[in-house]
């Protein structure tokens, strides 16, 4: 078993006693902070973009231990980490990077938008908007840009 899959197994063991994440691999499974709203506005503008979405809340200390289960450094990190399949969604990414990543199904850890940058799906502040790359986490943690944004 390779190191990636071991640890989306591990960080998945307290998802597989909740009936709904085990029984529906297809959706996003999300995990948040309880008290954070822009996760639950980021999972709102995914289910607008057609994709399913499971919500759980995990105290910030449990969330941190699985983002660095993940290989999400603090560089990458973001608020909110979800599983998409078997790929990593860290931090604000849009949904149609979402849907690239899995239609291309690219050999990676997953995707990240690092920080929280003001505009950014779930960070919506009025009109106002910064650039924001969503980037590529290889499987050796190295990092290109997939889709720049703004």
């Amino acid at each position: 078993m390779h190191r990636r899959s071991l640890l989306l197994a591990a960080a998945a063991l307290p998802l597989a006693s909740l009936p709904a994440f085990a029984a529906q691999e297809e959706a996003i499974r999300i995990m948040k902070s309880p008290t954070c709203g822009c996760c639950t506005a980021w999972a709102d503008h995914l289910a607008a973009a057609g994709l399913e979405t499971e919500v759980r809340e995990v105290p910030d200390d449990q969330l941190w231990q699985m983002k660095e289960q993940l290989g999400i450094t603090g560089e990458l990190a973001s608020c909110h980490t979800a599983l998409a399949g078997a790929y990593v969604i860290e931090g604000h990414v849009p949904a149609a990077d979402i849907q690239r990543l899995l239609a291309e199904r690219p050999d990676a850890l997953g995707l990240t938008v690092p920080g929280m940058p003001v505009g950014s799906p779930g960070m919506e502040m009025g009109e106002e908007r910064e650039a924001f790359d969503t980037l590529l986490i290889k499987p050796d943690g190295r990092t290109e840009v997939f889709a720049s944004h703004g």
